[in-house]
């Protein structure tokens, strides 16, 4: 939301002078005692000394478009400028900027002839600003300074949506006197020339309207242009840029229909009928539900309620006779029709927050005053027509003063607590002693104050939660029992990131496209019933996906990564809460290469957090590559897969190599030995030698590396893959494997003849085993 300095200004009493003298001083107020102050964005920088100006004399200047115009100003006397824009022309009053002189084209020009795109009072590029007439400029506009506020924190608070509601808060934070706008007074007690009928007064409260008469069409003066642009809104015409003021000053959406171009006398605010359909002003036509509340007249719906105007009975240069729409809608009503229609409008932003009822009457009696300056001449037809629910007497709130101490952590004095609460607007009556009975104002009741818990919050926000002393909980507090499977999972983490791997978190939300690419089936996953997306409706049976999409985004950024995401899988059980099982799912990718080495870098991660973990070939699923997928087990149980995308998998959507570790967590924590056993240094030294296999290229490594394991007997301390070799003078389709194998004893040093048998038997054992080396 934005809020123009200068117009809040018009509201409260001084407030340029004490502690909100600046739109800085100002916001820090804000974001301390209401609502986050984003930052503060300066506008209009050009008016600052500008006048009103009229054309005397216009001259072309030889060589070019520009003109040399003479020109009568309000503040500097007559002043010579070159002018560019086509609509200068003798006689046009417009708004002079003293900038200096310079020499254009041969002609010093005094200042300039501004456009209103330059002033920022609107967004019109194609000539200097054109005024009527002189007086009704009145004052040229100043530059203003105008506050973002964080939608968020704003949201319980409709009474905010508004420029005036804002005023009031500042009012009371800075305890200066508020001045109300608003003349009920205004409205005629007469009869209206329509009549409203409300179907669900619980979906339109209250449906207020009065009708002009004698309306001329055109644009608004400057002053409004340039408050309506200062806050982002973009000006149109006189009516419409009255219905968008009003909706920026008093929060209340209002909507201006052609009384021409209605059918009949009666306005209807009911649910759609089944297979009605509008075109809205946005130029899209909308088919309706009856879950869709409309703005009706007799021939059918002429807006949708809360939302968007239709076009039919849209306001157009042509316009002369106005229905003038003031109405409440039921929040939620008008956000399931939003939501339904993909329709979000300033409107119905506030609309959604809950307004209050009695502020459709106001909105309209403040548009007669407006109106009489916006289109002169106009005249209001008959009064005011108005339909309403009944409104029940809000009960009054009993605030115990010792009880709001203990709430708040500091003691007031009775005499404050009214100044504060009577300052925000609120009733406040003496039942006792250190006891108030506190009525609620209408705007403060839409589901934001209700209980004495809600009246702490006031109080303290406007004291300053800075001024209450900080002090520890009076409840002694315990250090809670350890989580062995918390700290693992913190472990598990630590561990993978150590290695160089980022840590994602993705949703656990799937849709059925995701869990078909990996051979799963949507009926057996958790389903949602009310997703917060449509792509997002069923709970994930798999981290894959999540990983799947990751490496499809950063492949498009980086030529190799590693990811790695700890989350929970959620199966589905028959008559049963959904089992959750914790994975760790890591990816290597590279884009050059064959891929090998993130099938090995994983291997090691998996040996890091299962140490002694070992692979096995097993028959690859149908995302998985055919010739690169194992199964992992430790301690003789499974706990998880290693594999590389199958090809067809990452075609055109990951060019590159991507290898996937999954481990179940949980798993591997059930398995992890209560105690670890100490083993000595050995004292002897060991002996170390190579051996190469030749073996079959598909025969998995780890097969040939049990075989030496098993052949080495008790005295061999460690095995390590050393490297592998294809080409001559190797058959084809053959590889040489070669291992380095570690002996030693505990109670003495091997000699070479030691050694150099065990050796031998292992050469031996693999021979007979069918196994081919090359010593």
């Amino acid at each position: 939301m934005k809020f123009s300095y200068n117009w809040l200004k018009e509201y409260v009493d001084g407030l340029d002078a004490g502690t909100a003298a600046s739109p800085e001083a100002l916001e820090r107020l804000i974001t301390m005692k209401t609502a986050e102050c984003e930052g503060i964005e300066h506008t209009g920088e050009l008016l600052a000394g500008a006048s009103a100006a009229e054309v005397l004399e216009v001259e072309p200047i030889p060589g070019g478009h520009n003109t040399k115009a003479r020109v009568k100003t309000a503040n500097y006397g007559e002043k010579t400028v070159v002018c560019g824009a086509p609509n200068c022309r003798i006689g046009l009053n417009t708004i002079y900027v003293p900038l200096g002189r310079k020499v254009i084209q041969g002609v010093e020009s005094d200042g300039m002839l501004a456009s209103g795109a330059e002033l920022g009072v609107n967004r019109d590029h194609s000539g200097i600003v054109e005024i009527e007439s002189a007086d009704r400029l009145k004052t040229v506009p100043q530059p203003d300074a105008v506050l973002e506020i964080d939608n968020k924190s704003l949201t319980h608070r409709p009474d905010l949506w508004g420029h005036f509601g804002m005023a009031r808060e500042i009012s009371a934070i800075a305890r200066k006197r508020l001045i109300d706008p608003v003349k009920p007074a205004l409205i005629p007690d007469r009869s209206s020339p329509v009549r409203v009928e409300i179907e669900d007064l619980d979906l339109c409260p209250r449906y207020s309207a009065l009708v002009f008469d004698n309306v001329t069409i055109g644009p608004s003066p400057l002053w409004l242009q340039y408050r309506l642009t200062a806050i982002g809104l973009n000006p149109i015409n006189n009516i419409v840029d009255l219905t968008n003021f009003l909706m920026a000053e008093l929060a209340q959406p209002m909507h201006a229909f052609d009384r021409e171009k209605l059918r009949g006398a009666t306005i209807f605010a009911r649910p759609a009928r089944p297979g009605e359909r509008i075109t809205a002003l946005n130029g899209l036509s909308y088919d309706l539900s009856p879950s869709n509340l409309v703005i009706a007249d007799e021939g059918g719906p002429i807006a949708i309620a809360g939302v968007i105007g239709g076009a039919g009975s849209a306001i157009s240069d042509t316009t002369t006779s106005i229905v003038l729409e003031s109405a409440n809608f039921h929040a939620s009503s008008v956000r399931k029709t939003s939501s339904a229609l993909k329709l979000r409008t300033d409107a119905s932003m506030r609309f959604e927050k809950a307004q209050d009822p009695a502020n459709t009457t106001r909105a309209l009696a403040r548009a007669v005053e407006l109106l009489q300056e916006l289109s002169p001449g106009i005249r209001l037809a008959g009064g005011l027509a108005d339909t309403a629910r009944p409104v029940n007497p809000i009960p009054p709130v009993t605030l115990d003063l010792d009880w709001l101490a203990r709430k708040l952590g500091r003691s007031l004095e009775a005499g404050e607590v009214r100044a504060i609460l009577e300052a925000l607007e609120f009733r406040v009556r003496e039942t006792g002693p250190r006891s108030f009975s506190v009525s609620i104002p209408s705007w403060r009741a839409t589901k934001d104050i209700a209980m004495a818990e809600d009246l702490v919050e006031e109080v303290g926000r406007m004291i300053g939660y800075d001024s209450i002393p900080p002090q520890p909980p009076l409840i002694a507090a315990t250090v809670p029992a350890e989580d062995p499977r918390r700290m693992f999972l913190r472990h598990a983490k630590t561990a993978v990131a150590l290695q160089g791997f980022t840590e994602v978190s993705n949703y656990s939300f799937v849709n059925e496209d995701q869990v078909r690419q990996f051979g799963m089936r949507p009926e057996e996953h958790v389903r949602v019933l009310n997703p917060i997306a449509a792509d997002q409706s069923l709970l994930r049976k798999s981290l894959l996906p999540g990983i799947f999409a990751n490496l499809e985004e950063n492949s498009k950024h980086f030529a190799s990564f590693r990811l790695f995401e700890v989350g929970n899988e959620i199966h589905l059980r028959q008559g049963e809460l959904p089992a959750q099982i914790s994975h760790l799912v890591a990816a290597v990718f590279h884009r050059e290469g064959d891929g090998a080495a993130g099938l090995f870098e994983l291997k090691r991660l998996a040996e890091i957090l299962a140490p002694g973990a070992d692979v096995q070939a097993r028959e690859a699923l149908p995302y998985e590559h055919p010739a690169r997928t194992v199964d992992i087990w430790w301690q003789g149980e499974l706990i998880g897969r290693l594999f590389e995308l199958h090809p067809a998998l990452v075609k055109g959507r990951v060019e590159g190599r991507a290898a996937i570790l999954d481990l179940n967590l949980d798993r591997v924590l059930e398995l992890r030995p209560v105690r670890t056993k100490y083993n000595p240094v050995r004292r002897f030294p060991s002996s170390a030698f190579d051996l190469s296999v030749v073996t079959d290229l598909r025969e998995p490594s780890g097969t040939i590396e049990k075989q030496l394991r098993a052949a080495a007997g008790p005295l061999l301390e460690s095995i390590e893959y050393v490297r592998q070799y294809t080409g001559a003078p190797l058959a084809e389709g053959t590889r040489s494997i070669s291992f380095r194998l570690t002996v030693g004893a505990a109670d003495h040093t091997l000699s070479s003849d030691e050694v150099t048998g065990i050796r031998n038997e292992i050469i031996e054992t693999m021979q007979r085993s069918g196994y081919e080396l090359r010593v």
